[in-house]
């Protein structure tokens, strides 16, 4: 059963071969949905979604840090596509810092790219999901903001984590009566590039002794989450924050 038939996806961040956007991409396309890739590199985003299947599909730059981007990128994919059903905010970045290491500059690279770009980008298609009275958001929220840190990013990076999770909740509160849902994912330690290499062995170990589930997640993981949230399987559900971490939360 096709869960997305018919529907149009963005998904922010989704240029990484490996990354958590890529796979939500693919699995959303797997389900029969248009998909709208945005990354910084505009070729990067078209060589994946020319990998995708089904047809359709479109890569574009967008820099989600920047509002009047990410307002420029919205109205040209309505002019193409007319309808925009679901949007995945994803893009983020991180920094291994100490909290005395995060220097202004590096608190505004990482707060500017999590939380201010789901904001950017929620306010660039919450107008057309009003006008329709439907409409999904997931935004990737992390296991560092609920129990901060102690996987890979700073303690800025848990900030902006967290703050997507208060985000979440007050546009979830505010949209509901315009049938927009909104809904967090904390994903927990998953095998993707942004830890890939820099993590020693010992450093992996450890964190491994923390999940219940005695493995890193993976991507695909992250995606049926993603997947389950943006369809009509979960037309009862905003304002939620799930936990994709094997069981690292209760340990």
């Amino acid at each position: 059963m096709a869960l997305l038939e018919g529907k149009t996806a963005i998904i922010t961040g989704a240029a990484s071969p490996r990354g958590l956007g890529k796979a939500c991409a693919m699995l959303f396309a797997e389900h029969g949905a248009r998909i709208c890739i945005l990354d910084l590199d505009q070729a990067a985003a078209q060589s994946e979604a020319d990998t995708l299947p089904g047809s359709g599909h479109r890569g574009i730059a967008c820099d989600v840090t920047s509002k009047s981007q990410c307002d420029t990128v919205v109205r040209n994919i309505l002019e193409d596509m007319q309808t925009v059903d679901i949007l995945v905010n994803n893009a983020g970045i991180t920094q291994p810092l100490k909290i005395m290491q995060i220097e202004p500059e590096n608190y505004d690279a990482v707060l500017d790219v999590n939380l201010r770009g789901t904001l950017n980008m929620s306010q660039a298609l919450i107008p057309h999901m009003r006008e329709r009275g439907s409409g999904s958001i997931v935004n990737m929220s992390s296991v560092s903001a609920q129990r901060g840190g102690g996987i890979f990013g700073g303690p800025h990076y848990s900030a902006a984590k967290a703050g997507i999770l208060g985000l979440t909740k007050a546009m979830a509160r505010e949209l509901a009566p315009d049938g927009i849902r909104a809904n967090a994912i904390c994903p927990g330690f998953i095998a993707t590039d942004i830890t890939a290499g820099k993590l020693t062995p010992e450093m992996k170990a450890q964190i491994l002794e923390g999940i219940p589930m005695g493995r890193a997640g993976k991507a695909s993981d992250v995606a049926g989450c993603a997947l389950f949230l943006a369809s009509d399987l979960a037309a009862y559900v905003t304002g939620s924050e799930v936990d994709v971490n094997g069981g690292s939360l209760i340990h």
